[in-house]
């Protein structure tokens, strides 16, 4: 996928793929190349399978939540933005549903979680709030990763269209019954109210 939002504004796409290059990759020198020093980070959980602060400032604070802390405990992570076009208004994004697959190997497991973000940027393009709603976080044995590595080949990385999720996961879900859970996860959470 293409910026999926009009040049006045790539600053805002390049801080989204900062982020997740920097939270995927465990690079924290990236999160200055997205966030603002004093940015805010608020998370909201409809889950009780994955555990973070519900609030947390600067961002010395959120790149040891998001990236130090989360690196040493997951590996293998890809975080994708599910959308086909961003829209950009007063200095924030609309809600941007993201789903992540991921492998937790203390546990032997594989980590397939959705739901939405929420990004306000200051003057220069860096982001000053960030919030994260984790609507759903399943864990799914997976001893050697092989469900990991069939749910994320092939999808685009990191934007991918709701119809190709959709797409692959049903796809998936025809193919390897043992990938049924995917199902759940085939299109985008919605933003609470």
């Amino acid at each position: 996928m293409n910026s999926p939002l009009p040049p006045p504004h790539v600053p805002y796409v390049r801080a989204l793929e900062a982020y997740i290059d920097a939270k995927d990759n465990t690079r924290p020198q990236r999160m200055a190349d997205a966030f603002a020093s004093d940015a805010e980070l608020t998370i909201s959980l409809a889950t009780s399978t994955i555990t973070f602060p519900a609030r947390t400032g600067g961002i010395d604070a959120i790149t040891k939540t998001l990236v130090t802390d989360f690196g040493a405990t997951y590996t293998r992570c890809r975080t994708y933005y599910v959308c086909d076009s961003l829209r950009a208004r007063d200095g924030a994004i609309d809600p941007l549903p993201w789903l992540v697959l991921m492998r937790e190997p203390a546990a032997g497991a594989l980590r397939v979680g959705h739901g939405v973000y929420r990004w306000t940027f200051d003057d220069t393009g860096s982001v000053s709030r960030f919030h994260i709603h984790i609507a759903r976080m399943d864990v799914v044995p997976d001893a050697d990763g092989t469900l990991l590595e069939a749910l994320q080949e092939g999808l685009s990385y990191p934007w991918l269209a709701p119809a190709e999720l959709q797409a692959r996961f049903v796809e998936h879900v025809r193919s390897l019954p043992e990938l049924a859970f995917a199902e759940a996860f085939s299109r985008p959470a919605d933003a609470p109210v």
